[in-house]
């Protein structure tokens, strides 16, 4: 038996064990779990070192060396989203519906957990405190596959929020991560059909897709983005580079960071050069288009800040201070390229024509589309459902950013007075 057969098994003991639970002790031990994270705040960033090093000896990119980067101010954030998880409403035995049936018996429809939720993540320590946190809330075990980037940061998290619930009450085996960094526990842990009940990958491309294709164990597919910002030939141009640095700069590599720029034709001449000089001036690589090389052909920097972009750039998720820029023949055309290249994430229109966002909103086809503002606020605790346990960019069972309701199933209870069924 290997170890994650052996840690789902426990899970699923534990399972039923954190289903009985009651709201206030569930309450009670994700206030421990905040409290353990500021106490522990020395240990824990001492093991992240550890990660860090490591990853800058193997020349690791820097978005993915700051994704991975624990600082006190970041385990404060991540233990207030803990205390503001105790703060929430309860989801469990929550009325979903209900009525009675032309037989007199009554139907109600609850929320219950999903049982045992499993992940599989990336050089993102902080996966570790949102999703334990979550799955308390929500009543379920949590058995947790981080990325060997960070495994000293993963299992030193695991290891004070096991033992802080612990002490709160949680069943034995509440919370697990799988140590070994052997890829044949990632394979294993998506064929345990009957224990696992749900397995949630957060991270590149590549594991997503990865996860999709083999795990037999049922998958919420998340995270990738390839996120568009789209300047329509009526927006203000006052808001055009504030947000569209913010989309692209602020944390380049995280999922609702913008990755392609889309820009009216009519407008492209007036507002292109403030534009690229913006972007130009924060390190920000810039695949254009040859409309976009035109203007940026006599400026400043173009020689080191500008290429001539692919076909390949149009739907490349960069992660980095890279952005591909296209000019558009307007509404229509800049609806279709998104539709086509999008990862069906975040994107953002930004115009003062009613008709034109109606129909933006209307017929993008993403879990967050926006008029206006930045795709960096698409996550769960801007969203107000606390810490997320990811940003699912499919259609079933939950999109967009998944907060307490997408860790829970339902369950139909009957309650009747002899009858039988004729």
């Amino acid at each position: 038996m290997g170890e994650a057969t052996k840690k789902a098994r426990d899970a699923r003991a534990a399972a039923v064990g954190m289903a009985k639970l009651d709201s206030a002790t569930r309450n009670a031990a994700l206030r421990a779990l905040a409290l353990s994270l500021l106490e522990q705040t020395e240990f824990l960033i001492a093991e992240n070192c550890k990660d860090i090093m490591a990853a800058r000896a193997n020349n690791t990119a820097e978005p993915l060396i700051d994704r991975l980067l624990l600082t006190p101010e970041r385990l404060g954030g991540i233990s207030a989203a803990l205390e503001q998880l105790a703060l929430e409403k309860d989801p469990l035995d929550e009325l979903v519906g209900g009525h009675t049936l032309y037989n007199g018996i009554q139907l109600r429809q609850i929320r219950v957990p999903l049982g045992v939720v499993a992940m599989i993540y990336e050089a993102r320590p902080n996966v570790t405190a949102d999703a334990a946190g979550l799955c308390l809330k929500t009543g379920n075990a949590c058995l947790l596959r981080g990325g060997s980037l960070a495994v000293h940061s993963n299992l030193a998290m695991t290891k004070v929020l096991y033992e802080a619930g612990r002490g709160a009450g949680l069943p034995e085996f509440w919370l697990q991560s799988i140590e070994t960094t052997s890829r044949d526990a990632t394979t294993e842990l998506m064929q345990l059909v009957g224990l696992v009940d749900v397995l949630i990958p957060r991270g590149s491309a590549s594991l997503i897709k990865n996860t999709i294709e083999n795990s037999k164990v049922p998958v919420i597919e998340t995270g990738e983005g390839n996120c568009h910002l789209y300047v329509h030939e009526a927006a203000r141009s006052e808001i055009i580079v504030p947000i569209m640095l913010n989309a692209k700069t602020q944390r380049p590599g995280v999922c609702n960071a913008i990755e392609s720029l889309l820009i009216d034709e009519c407008v492209a001449t007036r507002e292109l050069p403030a534009m690229l000089k913006a972007l130009f001036a924060a390190g920000v690589l810039v695949h254009g288009d040859a409309t976009v090389a035109d203007v940026a052909g006599g400026m400043p920097d173009a020689d080191r800040f500008f290429t001539q972009a692919t076909e390949e750039d149009w739907g490349r998720e960069y992660l980095d201070m890279e952005i591909s820029v296209k000019c558009v023949s307007g509404l229509d055309e800049a609806i279709a390229h998104i539709n086509r290249y999008s990862t069906h994430h975040s994107e953002s229109m930004l115009s003062e024509d009613h008709a034109a966002i109606k129909r933006f909103f209307a017929e993008v086809d993403s879990a967050a589309v926006y008029v206006n503002a930045s795709t960096r606020f698409t996550d769960g605790g801007e969203f107000g459902l606390g810490a997320e346990i990811g940003i699912s960019t499919q259609k079933l069972h939950a999109r967009g950013p998944m907060g307490l309701t997408a860790l829970t199933s339902t369950k139909v209870l009957l309650d009747g007075d002899g009858q039988i069924r004729g």
